[in-house]
């Protein structure tokens, strides 16, 4: 690489001149709407969704380096919402000012957090939750770190596309929890992509392969509402599948590479036209006593994209089978396959990806800069939608009508006494997606 001490994502792709979301001249930036405080670089943050994720994110943007006090956690429980602030309080010390009553719970408590006085909030809620708390965030006025996925179901994903327009036009700064784009190797491998250095692109193949994840049992008490948003991974309303949740981020490296070859940024980030696939559950504990949800346990997608480019795409969550993480390309110049993530890159300000993101994020900020992540969020997320669908109904899919005509799978009326979209039979068992019978034109 020819620059030595680029210090974010942004400097590194106007360098190589891959133009992508968020790294855009400044000659090219609207009139600012909405700016940080011109007499500090005091950056308030509240966090909306206090669970590991969001917790470890919080201390992410502590470790970031910048001018951060985090004023606010909401979470939907509230022991959960205690426990986080506690925690933050104690790692973040003087960077973080969390008196009892700027800590939330409830389905309502992220308006609290976003009504607090926050520059920036960080969205890390179960991802069905994602597409409310960001249209709140957006029209507040508020920056947003949001981890993936952005949205599991077709009316998910217009939401949060309309959300991106308006955060666009506000001028706020948006950064999703898809943290390869912050991952020097990554931006190597995607700098040789587009320099023609890989030759001409034939396949991409993409994986998220592990043994499983973790289930929480029914608590006494619990109404059915509480119990599946406590246990919300294994709910599709509420996670997406594994394919959104997880898979979701290498979805993503094959839209980036297929965006650098056909030259999509933005809201027109490049994104497969149709999906056919097959998908079961096959190991989870269905035996009566431990009873887990209604999502699968393996996909397997075969993706197209407008030029013909095919994406073969692999998730599972099955003990004892092969275990894989990554993303390959072939070209005229590697038949058989070489790792997107082309070894060692252009030097960041951070080695660690979700504490470079949040530097990113900060300093997009505190500077002004134009930098919005939330389309190719969004779209990557509708990718995983879209091969979800195809599993679930084992039709061909296409991505215009799915996400012209696809159902909004949020339920219209949200509280902890209301019925959630699936319920369990008299058995305790959940619905489960049935190829062959499942329509390709209900399933979220």
């Amino acid at each position: 690489m020819t620059q030595s001490h680029p210090s974010s994502r942004r400097d590194f792709l106007k360098t190589s001149s891959l133009m992508t979301a968020g790294a855009v001249v400044a000659s090219q930036m609207p009139v600012p709407l909405m700016v940080h405080a011109a007499d500090s670089d005091l950056l308030k943050v509240a966090v909306i969704g206090a669970g590991g994720r969001g917790t470890g994110a919080a201390l992410d943007c502590v470790a970031a380096g910048g001018n951060i006090k985090i004023i606010a956690v909401a979470d939907a429980f509230e022991q959960q919402a205690k426990n986080a602030a506690r925690e933050i309080s104690t790692k973040c010390k003087d960077k973080a000012d969390l008196p009892p009553d700027r800590v939330f719970w409830g389905l309502d408590a992220y308006l609290k957090a976003v009504d607090t006085g926050a520059d920036l909030v960080i969205l890390a809620g179960p991802p069905g939750f994602r597409p409310q708390h960001y249209e709140a965030a957006v029209k507040a006025g508020k920056h947003v770190f949001m981890e993936k996925p952005v949205c599991i179901c077709p009316g998910g994903y217009r939401k949060v596309m309309a959300a991106n327009k308006v955060a666009e036009e506000k001028n706020l700064k948006v950064v999703v929890g898809l943290q390869r784009h912050h991952q020097s190797s990554y931006l190597s491998g995607i700098d040789a992509i587009q320099s023609g250095k890989s030759g001409d692109l034939s396949l991409l193949r993409v994986y998220w392969n592990g043994g499983g994840i973790w289930n929480r049992p029914r608590r006494p008490g619990q109404t059915e509402m509480q119990y599946q948003v406590q246990n919300w991974y294994h709910f599709v309303w509420l996670s997406g599948d594994n394919i959104c949740e997880q898979h979701v981020h290498n979805l993503d490296i094959g839209n980036w590479v297929m965006s650098v070859v056909l030259n999509k940024q933005g809201a027109e980030w490049a994104h497969p036209v149709e999906a056919n696939g097959m998908g079961a559950c096959l190991t989870r504990g269905y035996n009566g006593k431990d009873v887990q949800g209604q999502i699968f346990d393996a996909h397997f997608i075969e993706y197209s994209y407008e030029n013909g480019t095919r994406m073969f795409s692999q998730c599972r969550h099955q003990p004892n089978t092969w275990n894989i993480v990554n993303e390959f390309y072939h070209s005229s110049a590697k038949p058989r396959g070489a790792n997107v993530a082309g070894g060692q890159g252009p030097k960041l300000q951070h080695n660690n990806p979700y504490v470079q993101e949040h530097y990113v994020l900060q300093q997009a900020i505190t500077q002004n800069r134009k930098h919005h992540e939330g389309w190719h969020g969004a779209i990557s997320s509708m990718t995983a939608v879209l091969g979800r669908t195809a599993t679930y109904s084992g039709q061909v899919v296409k991505w215009d009508e799915l996400v012209a005509s696809g159902p909004d799978t949020f339920p219209a009326e949200l509280s902890w006494e209301s019925n959630p979209p699936v319920m369990p039979d008299e058995n305790g068992f959940y619905p489960i997606p049935t190829p062959g019978k499942s329509r390709a034109g209900n399933r979220g």
